[in-house]
């Protein structure tokens, strides 16, 4: 593994920015004062912490799109990457408990980054109020054409150094591709990138020979013929790709998937949340939502927000067992 100093910065940086942040607003549990009743009262910001057109940020556009009807207010995707979506979580979470700010919630920052970056680094989710959980979608491994790999036994036999892109530190590409090699012994270089847009593209351009990104973002070039899928980390093989196997099927135990939820600062009134989350629900229903979910590969995981929290932590235990187990730093720092 390499070591990320310019990373390991930033997200220092950002941590010291949204501290300044959240002592300058003073936000507390509780502290939505505007009048329940009268909610919306503007525009609803919906902050994403990865770039634009990954799957994340799709996601934050098609929900959106749906809930500004049913709220009567418009619902503008502010995209603000960094550290994982730390820097935007922190930000939204800093802001007054009213519920005109929410943001859109990748699991990894709450289960897998934890794993990589100091305590103070870190997102609790016990800092954010969650209103619903919104779909899964599954990690696959693509090869660059020039790369030579077909297979991953292709990748285990190589017998030298890889280079890899994961969408980020402490993200689940990153656990998934370095738990897989560390049970195959393979050695490689982790490149991390900001979301897996700029990770699918550095593997077009062979800038790096692997990558595990999202099943929905890699689909139109696996399609074109541009990278090839070489293995999927769900429990079982995907009817998207049928004739790629599952790293169990491999003989590799990595079950990792990425799961998005969206969130309101701590202390959002509960009328505020009852109301966000109808909005949400009804978009849920509608058949432009459903076919964004189909033609995205996502799958539908519409929980509360309690489930949401007790499966996230569940999964964040479970990791943390992984990554001792086989004595792994995400953080590059081992």
């Amino acid at each position: 593994m390499m070591h990320f100093p310019t990373r390991r910065a930033v997200l220092g940086t950002a941590s010291a920015i949204t501290l300044l942040a959240l002592t300058a607003c003073g936000n507390v549990a509780g502290g939505g004062t505007a009048d329940s009743s009268k909610y919306p009262s503007g525009p609803v910001n919906l902050s994403v912490g990865q770039a634009a057109g990954g799957s994340t940020d799709l996601i934050a556009r098609a929900l959106a799109e749906g809930a500004s009807k049913t709220l009567g207010q418009p619902m503008p995707v502010v995209n603000k990457p960094g550290a994982n979506g730390a820097l935007a979580t922190k930000e939204v979470a800093g802001k007054p408990a009213d519920g005109q700010e929410l943001v859109l919630l990748n699991a990894s920052l709450i289960t897998i980054t934890p794993l990589a970056v100091s305590a103070d680094e870190a997102v609790n989710i016990d800092d954010l109020d969650i209103i619903a959980g919104l779909s899964q979608d599954d990690y696959v491994l693509v090869a660059s054409t020039q790369s030579g790999f077909k297979t991953f036994k292709d990748v285990a036999d190589a017998g030298r150094n890889v280079t890899f892109g994961t969408t980020g530190v402490g993200t689940g590409s990153q656990l998934a591709q370095t738990v897989l090699f560390k049970q195959a012994d393979v050695k490689g270089t982790d490149i991390p990138f900001d979301s897996g847009k700029p990770a699918l593209t550095a593997v077009l351009g062979n800038q790096v020979e692997l990558a595990t990104i999202q099943l929905g973002e890699a689909m139109p070039q696996i399609e074109a013929g541009k990278v090839a899928p070489l293995l999927v980390f769900s429990e079982e093989r995907t009817s998207f790709l049928p004739d790629t196997p599952t790293a169990k099927e491999a003989g590799y135990d990595v079950p990792v998937a990425q799961y998005r939820a969206v969130a309101a600062p701590k202390g959002t009134p509960q009328e505020v949340k009852d109301k966000l989350l109808a909005a949400f629900q009804e978009t849920f229903k509608s058949d432009a939502y459903k076919e964004f979910n189909k033609k995205n590969l996502l799958t539908p995981k519409e929980i509360s927000g309690e489930e949401v929290v007790t499966e996230w932590k569940a999964y964040a235990a479970k990791y943390k067992e992984l990554v001792e187990k086989y004595d792994i730093s995400l953080s590059g720092n081992k």
